[in-house]
């Protein structure tokens, strides 16, 4: 059964005070006593409503320079007494400690200043330790009092007051109580993360921000993102984005990083089925969809240019579920948007996460992100045939593209396009082969195609196949014992090899 409570008594403390005037104006209204800290209650004052200072209500000035103000038994007793326990209440009436009901606040930015380039000293200040407490207390005491710990929460609580008054029900009392220690919880994570510094000696991850997918990777099974997704990309048209939708649009961004001249992708399933760079947007695209025109269909496109109303023309005559670039032509959009599901998205920038976890067995993976690419400079040319010019950007090119790919991983390029790749495979022989038949059903000519593998060939039979192919450049990391059997085997046959000591195994 639904117990419900009156607020009579409410203490305030709040960093932001967007929106509490019309809370504050609806608890005057319903005859609710407030209690509140110096800058809060000088706010509360402006509103010409009165409101009991902290200093008031326990006898005691704030101290060492505001860090102690709240931390007193007049405050924490009336949010912690249970009701319906005498002794509590006899206590209560004893030290006269009034029953506070309702708990409003809104923490220190500490995630918002370390962020700035501040001094040490002045992130220490900012970790709240009255509020977070007051927090706690009031969330512990759900039976009895309601708490709300951000600004996010102003509006469902004032939602609540206009619909019932100064009254709650145990759940949602209760939920309050939830909310808030998922503040509190991301607070302290936050403030860890800064004393670890980037150490990641203990697992600690919280995001406040929670969007509910319409299920995960198949239909049976819920999904749901946490982060702060708005901060990469925006949605201007479309369906709402599905869990493989976010997956695959994670490795777009991923990928398209890697790229400052004018390139475009297509991506199925995480991997890359088309990619060219051109200095033209029109035959970057129809370059990346040469790569493989069936596997585009229902891909994901990104580009990391305007898209402009011919490309539009174009891309708009393909089945896709998503777009993804910095902008679009304002008659781009139209064409675009013409097709109500379709998913058009802006990227604002790339991923700033330099960590990456997931779940296993009954507990969490973690690895620094490989942010390793390698350029020229990078390049140890280990046979006697050096690279040209073309063949050295060749091999740049299919070594971001193979760093992208699902492991084991062969890449086939030319002239900056991407001709074919094998994917996943258990073999990296399998790997190679399947990419060649792939470039030959597409029918392109491999004859001085690049090869670039994520691992080192442990045998020469990969190379011996690729020269057979007529491929004439391969990049691979090197490290096999058996590395100067692939070497002999490319001077024999004139192809050229570089390593660059750096395996980019995707799993």
């Amino acid at each position: 059964m639904s117990v419900v409570k009156k607020i009579r008594n409410a203490f305030i403390s709040t960093y932001n005070k967007d929106g509490l005037d019309e809370i504050l104006i609806k608890l005057n209204e319903e005859g609710v006593r407030l209690y509140s800290t110096s800058g809060t209650q000088i706010f509360i004052a402006s509103l010409g409503i009165p409101c009991f200072s902290v200093e008031n209500l326990t006898g005691y000035p704030s101290i060492l320079g505001g860090r102690v103000k709240t931390l007193h038994p007049k405050v924490f007793g009336g949010i912690l007494a249970r009701r319906n326990d005498d002794e509590d209440i006899e206590q209560m009436h004893k030290y006269n400690i009034p029953e506070i009901d309702l708990v409003i606040v809104d923490l220190y930015p500490f995630q918002t200043v370390i962020t700035l380039d501040a001094q040490e000293q002045e992130i220490i200040e900012k970790i709240d330790i009255g509020g977070i407490s007051l927090i706690r207390a009031a969330a512990k005491n759900f039976q009895d009092v309601v708490v709300v710990a951000s600004k996010f929460q102003y509006t469902t609580l004032i939602k609540l007051l206009n619909k019932q008054g100064a009254c709650s029900s145990i759940e949602e009392r209760k939920w309050f109580a939830k909310e808030a220690f998922a503040v509190s919880s991301e607070y302290d994570s936050a403030i860890f993360d800064y004393f670890d510094e980037s150490k990641n000696t203990y697992f600690r991850k919280a995001y406040n921000s929670t969007k509910t997918l319409r299920y995960g990777e198949n239909p049976h099974q819920n999904g749901g993102f946490y982060g702060d997704l708005d901060s990469i990309i925006d949605k201007l048209h479309g369906k709402e984005v599905s869990y493989n939708n976010l997956l695959d649009i994670d490795a777009a961004i991923d990928l398209i990083s890697e790229f400052n001249e004018l390139t475009f992708a297509i991506l199925k399933h995480n991997n890359a089925c088309g990619v060219a760079s051109r200095f033209s947007l029109l035959d970057a695209w129809q370059a990346a969809l040469s790569g493989d025109p069936i596997s585009a269909f229902g891909g994901i496109l990104i580009c990391n240019r305007q898209i402009d109303k011919f490309v539009a023309t174009e891309i708009d005559k393909i089945y896709f579920e998503v777009i993804i670039a910095p902008s679009y032509e304002s008659k781009a959009l139209e064409i675009l948007k013409q097709k109500k599901n379709r998913i058009i998205l802006v990227q604002k920038q790339n991923s700033k996460i330099t960590v990456q976890f997931r779940s296993i067995f009954n507990g969490v993976l973690l690895q620094d992100k490989d942010m390793n690419i390698q350029t020229e400079n990078d390049l140890k040319v280990v046979t006697s045939i050096v690279p040209s010019k073309e063949e050295i950007e060749d091999l740049l090119f299919a070594n971001k593209l193979v760093k992208h790919t699902k492991s084991n991983a062969i890449v086939l390029a030319k002239n900056k396009q991407l001709y074919a790749s094998g994917v996943g495979q258990t073999s990296r022989v399998d790997a190679l082969r399947h990419a060649i038949r792939k470039a030959n059903d597409f029918h392109f000519d491999l004859n001085g195609s690049v090869m670039a593998s994520d691992a080192f060939f442990p045998f020469h039979d990969c190379v011996k196949i690729a020269s057979k192919a007529g491929i004439k450049a391969i990049i691979q990391p090197g490290g096999s014992i058996n590395d100067n059997s692939s070497i002999k085997y490319c001077n024999r046959f004139e192809v050229s090899m570089v390593f660059t000591g750096i395996r980019h195994f995707r799993h």
